[in-house]
């Protein structure tokens, strides 16, 4: 990987690619991202999926799970949105607490993996295909949205996406996401001890971006933002932040993935996990 990669980029590229980073807006953002993710669920699913279980909800790569965490409180008879599902290991484990969970994700491919999953579990999470800036759902629809390392770092428009979380929510509702923690922006990705020197301003905001050296065109992008920027931008949309999580990483835990480590793990924190309710 190129040292300017962030951390929530989990794979090599499958084309050569060059990395830029500069400004991109949510059309390029998305008609990037959507192929990008296509292209990656196989080899996504076939290596984190045993990891995340068929019916789990994991908030990070530190293994750190919803069960230890319970950000989303009592799930138990509410209807459950999980934004940028992938194949719905989440949302399964939600629908297991006795909560009403739906799925919407960008990547065909990934929620035909969700589909996959349903039919092996026989828990089944209705899903649909759609993006985080333009929920096709109702207002007042949801008693919680989350979003487990999903869509949020790969918006452009984050503050229309939080705007519409807090659209489809009921008064009083619950908001809970997991990110790459935004401290990471500032270093390699790179699993070893390269990646614990820092190599870039955490104040730099702008996106990371991969084009296609054949064809020019952007094929992947993340967005990065301050522990700050996320505060004021649920503050500014109406909500209460409640908790801000940063998991540890367990002793024994020897998995890497991408640029997560023990070795960075036990210096820094990988993941951060917002919750807040609207007011």
């Amino acid at each position: 990987m190129n040292d300017l990669a962030p951390d929530s980029r989990t794979h090599t590229p499958h084309k050569p690619v060059r990395v830029e980073r500069r400004r991109v807006d949510e059309a390029e953002s998305r008609k990037a991202n959507g192929p990008d993710w296509d292209r990656y669920a196989d080899e996504y699913q076939a290596s984190h999926g045993e990891f995340l279980g068929d019916a789990g909800f994991v908030w990070g790569p530190e293994g750190f799970t919803e069960a230890e965490a319970g950000i989303l409180g009592d799930v138990t008879g509410r209807d459950v949105l999980e934004v940028g599902s992938g194949a719905g290991q989440c949302s399964r484990w939600v629908r297991t607490q006795g909560g009403r969970a739906y799925g919407l994700d960008l990547s065909r491919r990934q929620l035909q993996h969700s589909r996959r999953i349903d039919e092996a579990s026989g828990i089944v999470v209705p899903s649909v295909l759609g993006t985080a800036t333009d929920l096709p759902f109702a207002d007042d629809s949801f008693d919680v949205v989350f979003s487990s390392f999903g869509a949020l770092q790969f918006v452009s428009d984050i503050d229309v996406a939080v705007a519409d979380t807090a659209r489809v929510l009921r008064p009083g509702g619950r908001f809970a996401f997991s990110i790459t923690h935004p401290t990471r922006w500032m270093f390699p990705d790179d699993p070893s001890e390269a990646g614990l020197v820092a190599s870039q301003s955490y104040w730099d905001r702008t996106p990371y971006v991969e084009v296609d050296d054949t064809t020019g065109e952007v094929s992947y992008v993340e967005h990065h933002r301050t522990l700050g920027d996320w505060v004021s931008l649920l503050a500014g949309t109406g909500f209460v932040l409640t908790d801000l999580l940063e998991p540890e990483w367990p002793e024994h835990h020897d998995r890497i993935w991408g640029g997560w480590s023990g070795v960075r793990g036990r210096f820094t924190p990988g993941t951060a996990i917002f919750g807040a309710n609207l007011r």
